[in-house]
């Protein structure tokens, strides 16, 4: 039975993903090594933590010595390393804690795996590892920087990150390719279009905007609120990952997308219309510094070579991902207390 190593596996993505595959295998043992930082949240979790096949530790990717003893003390076949800081807004405010974790900590996980997975790790030269090993990065697509009005995001576009967030991944990913390069370790990066779907903290556009409509609250839309995203829901990106894991040739880039592209202000105006609540709620607010117009993905690459497509049309995700916030209210009111309210009046007033 393989082993994953899951990083960040208490937060949006990563929970998702650890729930997709103890819900739709029984081939894999999941370790989760989670900071439990602002965005992770253990609650996320809760039906899967009697499940022998899981196991979580706290720990942080920075530490060699936590890093180090995981991989001693068990026989890991996969890392999937979707720990990050993730938020733009707060790289703005705060770039040295992006900086740290998203380069440095996959850093040390890209160290720990060559080291284990080495045929002869005391020989700097070996480019030989233990068969059926990878590592796989999970990336975005803001590492491409800024499209115009056309044109799409390719696994060949040069990368042109715009703000302190994307730069770290960028950073990271180059790390990546680096270690595929230099070492021969099997790697593979993915970048995926903006995600949505339950258990997402609701600083992220969607469960803000549905947060706040419930309690009837202004609804911050930066600048005109026609920056253009394409939305993936979450579970396809959770199959995407798995697919290009298990199927992905070593050291190649996968784009995820979910051809979908709206605009912010119509997606809040979506979710005004699902909740009944009126448009007067909308607040426009000043745009953030360096805010990217356009993303827009091109998945030709993971759907002719690696047989993946996108199976939720945004209707349907979008409507379930309403129902699911509408009917969690305990996990969004416990989310949206203390630090985060401070950090809320901080960005919006």
């Amino acid at each position: 039975m393989k082993t994953i190593l899951v990083t960040g596996g208490a937060g949006f993505i990563g929970s998702n993903f650890i729930r997709y595959i103890l819900t739709s295998s029984d081939e894999f043992n999941i370790i989760n090594l989670d900071a439990l930082t602002y965005a992770g949240n253990l609650r996320n979790l809760c039906d899967v933590e009697s499940n022998p096949l899981y196991r979580f530790i706290h720990g942080d990717i920075r530490d060699k010595d936590t890093v180090d003893r995981i991989f001693c003390e068990n026989e890991i076949d996969y890392v999937i390393n979707f720990a990050a800081e993730s938020h733009v807004d707060r790289s703005i405010t705060n770039p040295e804690i992006f900086l740290s974790t998203n380069i440095l900590g996959t850093g040390v996980l890209l160290d720990a795996a060559k080291r284990h997975w080495s045929l002869s790790p005391d020989n700097k030269y070996c480019r030989e590892y233990r068969d059926g090993v990878k590592f796989l990065q999970v990336s975005t697509d803001e590492v491409y920087g800024a499209l115009g009005k056309e044109g799409f995001f390719k696994e060949t576009t040069p990368l042109s990150p715009n703000s302190p967030y994307s730069a770290s991944k960028a950073s990271a990913d180059m790390l990546v390719r680096s270690y595929g390069e230099t070492f021969a370790l099997p790697v593979n990066i993915t970048r995926c279009s903006n995600n949505y779907g339950p258990y997402q903290f609701p600083e992220k556009l969607i469960p803000l905007m549905i947060n706040n409509c419930v309690n009837e609250k202004p609804l911050p839309v930066y600048g005109d609120g026609l920056q253009i995203r394409d939305w993936l829901h979450v579970s396809d990106h959770c199959s995407a990952i798995m697919t290009v894991l298990l199927k992905g040739r070593a050291s190649e880039v996968y784009n995820i997308g979910g051809n979908n592209e709206k605009a912010n202000i119509e997606i809040v105006r979506l979710i005004l219309d699902a909740t009944g609540k009126d448009e007067s709620l909308i607040s426009y607010v000043k745009d953030r510094p360096g805010h990217d117009r356009r993303y827009a993905i091109d998945n030709t690459k993971i759907t002719t070579e690696l047989g993946w497509s996108p199976s939720y049309t945004f209707e349907n995700g979008i409507r379930e991902t309403i129902r699911w916030y509408l009917d969690n209210p305990d996990w969004v009111k416990e989310i949206v207390s203390g630090d985060y309210m401070n950090y809320y009046e901080k960005m919006y007033g």
